[in-house]
């Protein structure tokens, strides 16, 4: 099966980019987009030229880290499928396929097809996780969890973050992706003490780098993972909730101290006298 691939090459972020075009034509239906890619590479190698440089990782469509654009939509033709599991077989003999990276303001590009997504890990380590003081922490087993929530939280869990969603939004949102983090998190009874503070900082966080969401929907067929629109809605009421409480003076904000030394400064008593504040001990000398 022969076809013809227009593959976007760029040596860095400061050159300029430009379309190459290659043909191959040993390709099988039951190949992926990234084998095809890699018999392509091998072609090159073996010509004495530079292979391609993509993104990849387990093959499997949970890590994530495949994200390409494959004629204009993210990983592919076929909808909430990643680039790993797109196959060949979508496509008739001689068609001509065209790779580009994603195409966002936030995720510039490295190499070629590699694109830099570290602005949602930014999103995350601004408040995408419970923190607990060490030996504070309850059983998880103790804190019972209804099915209902549980699926909910297990279902906003399923984002792998690949940035689909905001290489698919016209305006490059990321409010897809932190829709589901942030949903995850507030379903569970662990998510409850910080969910106000979580949310007003990852949002602030995803201002700060990618575009408003104007509910497109082009993010939802998309995403690998399912993710549906309605965690931009729980998203936002819990953004105005948040804000809401900070007026009222019920959370104020203390982002001066960090979160964990506030958790060691708590009410509670650690369950190993050796963890308790300095000045606890002191106390009791």
């Amino acid at each position: 099966m022969r076809l013809i691939l227009d593959v976007w090459r760029q040596d860095d972020a400061a050159s300029p980019g430009r379309f190459e075009r290659y043909e191959v034509a040993e390709a099988t239906p039951e190949m992926s987009l990234l084998e095809l890619l890699d018999m392509l590479n091998a072609q090159l190698v073996t010509e004495g030229r530079d292979p391609i440089a993509f993104d990849h990782d387990c093959r499997e469509g949970i890590c994530g880290s495949c994200g390409v654009m494959i004629d204009g939509r993210p990983h592919g033709p076929v909808d909430s499928t990643p680039a790993c599991l797109q196959r060949v077989r979508n496509y008739a003999a001689g068609d001509i396929v065209t790779i580009e990276p994603f195409r966002a303001g936030a995720f510039p590009v490295i190499r070629d097809l590699v694109v830099d997504r570290s602005s949602l890990d930014r999103i995350i380590t601004a408040g995408g996780y419970i923190s607990t003081a060490t030996n504070a922490a309850p059983e998880a087993l103790t804190l019972p969890v209804n099915k209902h929530q549980a699926e909910a939280a297990m279902d906003h869990a399923a984002c792998i973050g690949c940035g689909a969603c905001v290489a698919a939004c016209p305006n490059g949102a990321a409010q897809l992706f932190a829709g589901a983090k942030v949903a995850h998190l507030a379903e569970l009874p662990q998510g409850q003490v910080e969910r106000y503070e979580r949310v007003r900082s990852m949002v602030t966080t995803m201002e700060d780098m990618f575009g408003s969401c104007t509910n497109y929907g082009e993010c939802v067929p998309a995403c690998p993972a399912g993710i549906e629109l309605d965690v931009i809605a729980h998203l936002n009421r819990d953004f105005r909730r948040a804000v809401i409480h900070e007026r009222r003076g019920e959370q104020p904000r203390r982002d001066d101290v960090p979160w964990l030394a506030r958790l060691r400064s708590g009410p509670w008593l650690q369950s190993d006298p050796d963890d308790r504040p300095t000045d606890d001990r002191d106390a009791d000398a």
